[in-house]
């Protein structure tokens, strides 16, 4: 009988890690499938327009405008005015510069914009590292002035622990980034002392089943009075789910207002 329970606990471990592994290796080919697509955009918005529903969408590391393109979509059928930055990166197009570096890219894109249209208040969303770039920009550019919601998809708030591998292998000398993500980082710790402005409604979902970016990694810290921070947790969904998947989308939705 025991034997029999052992066989029947070891199979159900090897089933989890091979059903884990299957997701990792689906992961990778859509981030391949997106990133081979480029920085190219199918709409351009229409800044003139009047009323605008301005989001702005930040992709994730060693990725393209592109993967965030069905997010945009969904967006668009909603009535939202979608944009995208070309971040460039390592090859001209993955999005592999510091993190505050980025921010300034959004900063003055943002602010030409502004310049021109008059574009008022936006929304960010922005997956994984996207997050962390929107996050910087808010807290310590002065983006609060122009962004009134900030919803980060699977973005390592409080560091990524499989950034202390990353910079051990070629990734390390061709991103800055990923040396700022490892926990404990100045970049980090610079950024948890630099609080959300309370002006700036910010959410943070995150999925325990993430396995690139871990669920308690993704939390954001805050005040018991902090009544403009927001954690909601999902199951279910992998690290690019948070991009393909509608019953994300409709949690996006609902925190859009």
């Amino acid at each position: 009988m025991g034997i029999v329970l052992s066989f029947g606990w070891m199979r159900n471990i090897i089933k989890s890690y091979w059903n884990k592994l299957k997701n990792n290796f689906r992961d990778a080919g859509i981030y391949l499938h997106f990133t081979t697509r480029g920085n190219t955009v199918e709409k351009i918005t229409d800044f003139t327009k009047k009323d605008l529903k301005l989001v702005l969408l930040i992709h994730g590391f060693a990725t393209t405008r592109r993967s965030v393109s069905i997010l945009e979509k969904r967006l668009r059928m909603d009535g939202f005015d979608v944009f995208s930055i070309n971040l460039g990166g390592f090859l001209g197009r993955l999005n592999s510069k510091g993190i505050d570096e980025l921010a300034e890219i959004v900063k003055n894109k943002i602010d030409s914009l502004d310049k021109r249209y008059h574009i008022g208040k936006m929304a960010i969303i922005g997956h994984s590292k996207g997050g962390l770039i929107g996050r910087y920009y808010v807290s310590m550019l002065g983006g609060d002035k122009y962004v009134h919601t900030l919803i980060t998809l699977g973005t390592p708030h409080r560091g990524l622990r499989l950034a202390f591998f990353a910079t051990l292998t070629v990734i390390g000398l061709i991103s800055k980034s990923v040396w700022q993500m490892k926990p404990n980082s100045r970049f980090m710790q610079m950024l948890q002392k630099n609080p959300i402005p309370p002006n700036v409604y910010t959410v943070s979902i995150f999925s325990r089943d993430d396995e690139v970016v871990p669920s308690r990694r993704s939390r954001l810290e805050m005040e018991p009075t902090a009544k403009h921070i927001k954690n909601i947790e999902l199951g279910g969904y992998t690290h690019t789910d948070y991009l393909i998947k509608r019953g994300v989308y409709e949690v996006i939705r609902q925190e859009l207002g």
